[in-house]
């Protein structure tokens, strides 16, 4: 069977499903209040050492879907700016199918069914062993961009919403994106919180305004922002930051990458 098989296993995360099983579990927050009925959410996609805290808050806090789309930058610009992965996705905690009733949904348009742009692409695949952790029974659409303009995640947003709505099942979006990458923590935090705050207010166009004013290094700004244009349009009011962290609580450095989970609904 052709699938997609792990890139970062082993560096990422754990390669071996006891190890990997164990550290999820003492990144796992304790307690978490009632669940949220999410519509979308901004995950981390870094080492889980770094940013697998965070990554476990996102899943621990949110419903159940029976799909997920996953949206993650595509750091190396292989194969299509827009691209679907239709394979199976295998990690050390088994097999995940793509959704293909789901993916059969979605009009013809700017998205492409390419596995070049997947094949060492790491920012979708750590997504998928928390959600194998927390949850039993789901499909995935995972799809990279190489392209992060706001024409193009206005596109590729408005094709989420039409597949969405003639689906019959749940959907959550997962939106896997770093946040300030290699600056100061002072910077960071100021950074950051500038544009977590455009985020809690599902205000697209003020999230690209405030990307290009401070020059922000956040690696996964499209993903980010189809999520909410999508959310928004299935009625998402706000966005809900449930913890923000940085490489230096880790390391002790200053100069940090940062990481933020949000639920937007």
């Amino acid at each position: 069977m052709i699938m997609r098989r792990p890139a970062v296993a082993g560096q990422f995360y754990p390669g071996n499903e006891n190890d990997l099983r164990e550290l999820i579990k003492k990144l796992a927050p304790e307690h978490t209040p009632s669940k949220i009925p999410a519509l979308g959410v901004v995950a981390p996609h870094a080492g889980y050492i770094y940013s697998g805290r965070v990554a476990a808050e996102v899943y621990a806090s949110i419903e159940e879907a029976p799909t997920f789309v996953i949206l993650g930058p595509n750091h190396y610009m292989y194969g299509s700016a827009v691209a679907l992965s239709t394979q199976e996705w295998m990690t050390p905690l088994g097999n995940v199918q793509v959704d293909e009733d789901f993916i059969d949904c979605l009009p013809i348009g700017i998205i492409d069914k390419d596995e070049l742009a997947h094949r060492s692409e790491h920012s979708i695949e750590v997504q998928i062993p928390f959600l194998q952790y927390f949850f039993k029974d789901f499909k995935i659409v995972p799809i990279a961009l190489g392209l992060q303009d706001y024409d193009t995640i206005k596109e590729l947003a408005g094709e989420l919403v039409k597949a969405i709505e003639k689906y019959d099942e749940r959907v959550v979006i997962i939106a896997s994106s770093d946040f300030t990458h290699y600056e100061d923590v002072d910077v960071a935090h100021r950074k950051d919180r500038a544009l977590i705050k455009t985020i809690e207010q599902l205000d697209v166009p003020a999230f690209y305004d405030e990307l290009y004013r401070i020059n922000a290094s956040t690696c996964g700004y499209g993903p980010i922002g189809a999520m909410m244009m999508a959310c928004r349009e299935r009625g998402a009011k706000y966005g809900k930051l449930l913890r923000y962290a940085t490489s230096g609580d880790v390391t002790g450095d200053r100069q940090v990458v940062g990481y933020a989970g949000i639920a937007v609904y």
